[in-house]
């Protein structure tokens, strides 16, 4: 880790310069967005964890395989996140509501 204020080009770094500055995230006015947002962040995390629970699995066979399959599987399994984040999920967007909570109170001090 390179401590703050360290000359950057020491490093093989590029200057920072000219970059937007780090921001504190602004308090959202709407809290169901918040909670959008955080269930969609949980969808995609379950999609993800399905994606390495079916990579395993084959089915070659007669009406299985192929391309088509690999591709309709990904969107099936994206949708089945999606399901799973609607019906309650595994807790994650409670979470992830929490810490975007927590870091707007940060922001409001």
């Amino acid at each position: 880790m390179i401590p703050i204020g360290t000359d950057m080009s020491a490093h093989g770094l590029a200057s920072l310069e000219g970059l937007p500055a780090l921001t504190q995230p602004a308090a959202t006015r709407d809290p169901e967005a918040a909670r959008a947002a955080a269930r969609e962040f949980e969808s995609v995390f379950l999609g993800q964890m399905l994606e390495h629970m079916f990579a395993g699995v084959r089915t070659d066979g007669l009406f299985g395989g192929g391309h088509g399959e690999t591709v309709y599987r990904s969107l099936l399994l994206t949708e089945y996140g999606r399901s799973i984040a609607r019906s309650g999920g595994i807790g994650v967007a409670d979470h992830v509501m929490a810490e975007i909570l927590r870091l707007q109170e940060g922001t409001q001090s």
